[in-house]
This record gives structure tokens, C-alpha cells and sequence, in this order.
């Protein structure tokens, strides 16, 4: 297990003198013993702290050498807090206001200490409450128009395109996470595997029985690890977004890297559909969450409208990217291919993302790690029930991405999948 020189695992008084000797602590105004720190790390990698003092708070987060889910014996590079770091710096440029600001980097201690978002909460305990977000629809796909479109050959040079696939080439051992996690072990007998048995002992035998669905995920892997299209965060789920009812801050790009776009958006989307199928486990009564059921996926579908919109927005006002050149269709002729072929590669995007989006909630049901919309419901066979059907849609959206022209067809067949009896044989 490889350390940098000088790194040790920071506890609450260690970090206490680190940051009583840095000049970021006049922020905190009082002396360093009367400061309170405490480490909230709820995730499966991190370490991360809150420190308040009598006038304002930083978050700490400090990689740890191993995975923290499962301890010493899953080892992991301490270099994800770089490639956080470059990331995080990046989207500040991109899309103001909607990342925290960073105020230190210790690069030999893995440590990021940044903004302390208050009253800011993470937006998946919100969903479970039932909070509506009205900002954010409209807050992530600005997010993820300004990220993904001006990290790519459509608005960069060549050189600037090559030169930032550079930058993040070497955050190999976050991807393989990936790799294995999401797109490998879910449709195996891993040992990491796990689910809500019995109930769903007939879908996960199902899914490691089907070819079609195991070439469907492979071909999304292929993509994963081959289409450096953009820069992604790579782990945007409603666990890394911070929010209020007016503002919303995106966090933890821990694995970004330059892959496909719709990893990112796919993401989005199948977090939002875990959580609609969640609510039979949150509700106090049959039915007292169909208006909240009803603002998920409205928000759904204006994710992707709103996104696909933003996103030609940005292109049909930019001339700088390579892989489209302007000298190419600059006649009437030239402008209107260059229209139909925007469109065009915004449907492949969409169909990308659907897929993306299923093998997120399969992995979220039946790998190693679990979402707590799902997981925090106490009753097992409702529980099982919610996931039964997240399965269901997950499955289609998979093998049958091409049957899906338009984001209300999914939102419509979530609507009729959620409105069956439960299906927790698989069969």
C-alpha cells in the first residue's frame, strides 16, 4: 500500500494544528481550541470533516489508502484527491457557483479542505424526506451542458482536447472501480455481490443468465473505457449533490476522467428513478407520495430536455472545436447538415445515457454498493418490492434502449411499472 512521504491518517487534533498553522485560519476567528471539528464521512472511500469556528467552517476531505467500505484489504491510490482536485478546479471554471471553492490542497496528505456548504444537506436524505427542489433541474443540466460541452472535441482544439485527456490518464484505479463494479460484477457470482434475498434471488440469477443483457452492459464498458468524449465526474448520483431550496452544489469528482457523456447524465437520470421507486418505503400511506412521485419524474424529463436544449445552445454558439470545424459549414448547405447532425448526436446521447442509467441501478440493487433510498426502508419486502421494479425498468432500458425515442416514453413506463403487483420471483 504505496504513501507519500509525510502522509498519516488526520484525526480530529491533528487536523486541528494543521489548519491552526495555515493563514485560511483567520476565517475561523477564535482560537484553535475552541474550534469544533467532527468527522461525518458517510461514503465508501473518505475521510471528511467539519470545522467551525465562531465565524465560519471549512469541509476537509482526506483520501484514505484503501477503500473505507471495506477496509486495508482494497487498497487505492491516494492520487483520487488530485484528480479531484484538477477536476473540482476545472468545473469552477466551467460552471460558477455550482461546485465548493477550494481553500487548501496538501497534495502529500490527500487532503482538500473547501467550503463549508450550510444549511446545505446531501440531496438523496432531502428525497427521502419528500423535499421538493425546484433549482434542480435547472441547476444540473447547466452543470453538465457547461462540463461536458467545453471539455470536448466540439468546443476544444485538438491539442487542448489531447492535452486534458493527459490530465486525468492516470486516475486508472478509480475507473477499474468502475469497470468492475458497475459493468462486470452485478451480471456475475461476485463475492461482492449482494441483494435483498430471497425476494430477488429469481431477478439476480435472471440477469446472470441473460447473454443479451451481459453484451448490452459490455458494450457500455467498451465505451466507458475507450470514448474519451469529455471530462465526467464520474459519480454524479443525488448522494454528491449538495443543496438547498435555492441553490445546489455539485461534489466529489473523485473519479473523473475523460469517458463517455452520458455516463454523467445516465447517472442522474437512474438516481432519480431509484428514489421514484423508493417512495413506496417512505410514504405513510398508499398514495401520500403521488405528488412527490409526480415532481420526480416531471424532473426527470426536464433533466434531459433541459440538457439537450443547453447543450445546442453551446454548440450552435461555438466555432472553436476540432472535431467539427467551422470552415467545414459555413454555406447554407454546409449549416443545415451541420443542424440534422447535432441532433443526431444528441439522440445517440440520449440513447447512451438510458443505458448508462440501467446499469447504474442494477449495480445500485445487486453489487456491493448500495443506495440508502432503497436501503433505508425498514419493511424487507416492501423494500424488495421497490427494487423488483427498479429492476424491471433497469432491464428494459438495457436491451431495449432503441425503444425509447423520448425521455416521456421513460417516465411512462416507470408510471406502468410502478403500478404493478410486486414481481420478486424474477420470473
Amino acid at each position: 500500500m504505496h504513501k507519500p512521504p509525510g502522509y498519516r491518517i488526520l484525526d480530529a487534533e491533528s487536523l486541528r494544528n494543521l489548519i491552526a498553522a495555515l493563514p485560511l485560519s483567520k476565517q475561523l476567528w477564535g482560537k484553535p481550541d475552541s474550534w469544533t471539528i467532527e468527522e461525518v464521512g458517510d461514503g465508501n472511500l473518505n475521510l471528511v470533516f467539519l470545522i467551525r469556528g465562531a465565524e465560519g467552517g471549512f469541509a476537509a476531505k482526506q483520501a484514505l489508502p484503501y477503500v473505507r467500505l471495506v477496509g486495508e484489504s482494497w487498497p487505492l491510490p491516494l492520487s483520487r484527491a488530485h484528480y479531484e482536485r484538477a477536476a473540482l478546479s476545472r468545473q469552477a471554471e466551467l460552471a460558477p457557483g455550482l461546485v465548493p471553492a477550494i481553500h487548501h490542497y496538501d497534495e502529500s496528505l490527500a487532503l482538500i479542505v473547501m467550503e463549508l456548504l450550510e444549511p446545505h444537506i446531501i440531496m438523496r436524505h432531502g428525497m427521502i424526506a419528500g423535499t421538493v427542489y425546484p433549482r434542480f433541474a435547472e441547476d444540473i443540466t447547466t452543470f453538465m451542458a457547461a462540463t461536458l460541452f467545453d471539455t470536448s472535441s466540439l468546443a476544444l482544439s485538438a491539442e487542448d482536447f489531447k492535452s486534458l485527456i493527459a490530465v486525468f490518464a492516470g486516475n486508472t484505479a478509480m475507473c477499474k472501480i468502475t469497470e468492475n463494479l458497475i459493468f462486470t460484477e452485478p451480471y456475475t457470482e461476485a463475492a461482492n455481490n449482494r441483494w435483498t434475498s430471497p425476494w430477488l434471488d429469481g431477478h439476480a440469477a435472471l440477469i446472470r443468465e441473460d447473454a443479451d443483457l451481459k453484451c448490452a452492459v459490455s458494450r457500455l464498458k467498451l465505451k466507458f473505457m475507450g470514448s474519451p468524449e469529455a471530462m465526467i465526474h464520474g459519480d454524479l448520483h443525488t448522494g454528491s449533490v449538495m443543496l438547498t431550496i435555492g441553490d445546489t452544489r455539485l461534489i466529489d469528482p473523485e473519479f473523473a476522467f475523460m469517458g463517455p457523456m452520458g455516463f454523467d447524465v445516465g447517472a442522474v437520470i437512474a438516481n432519480l428513478l431509484l428514489n421514484y421507486f423508493s417512495q413506496i418505503g417512505h410514504e405513510e400511506a398508499a398514495g401520500a407520495r403521488d405528488d412527490y412521485r409526480a415532481w420526480i419524474l416531471d424532473t426527470v424529463e426536464s433533466v434531459w430536455s433541459l440538457f439537450r436544449c443547453k447543450f445546442l445552445q453551446r454548440w450552435e454558439g461555438c466555432e472553436t472545436g476540432d472535431a467539427y470545424p467551422a470552415a467545414l459549414f459555413s454555406d447554407t448547405l454546409g449549416k443545415a447538415a451541420l443542424a440534422r447532425e447535432r441532433r443526431a448526436f444528441l439522440d445517440r446521447l440520449f440513447q447512451d445515457s438510458l443505458g448508462f442509467a440501467a446499469a447504474k441501478m442494477i449495480r445500485r440493487i445487486l453489487g456491493i454498493a448500495h443506495n440508502i433510498d432503497l436501503e433505508c426502508i425498514e419493511n424487507t419486502e416492501i423494500r424488495a418490492t421497490a427494487e423488483s421494479r427498479s429492476l424491471m425498468l433497469a432491464h428494459d432500458l438495457m436491451v431495449n434502449a432503441n425503444g425509447y425515442s423520448d425521455i416521456k416514453v421513460v417516465t411512462a413506463v416507470a408510471r406502468q411499472i410502478n403500478a404493478m403487483d410486486p414481481c420478486l420471483s424474477g420470473s
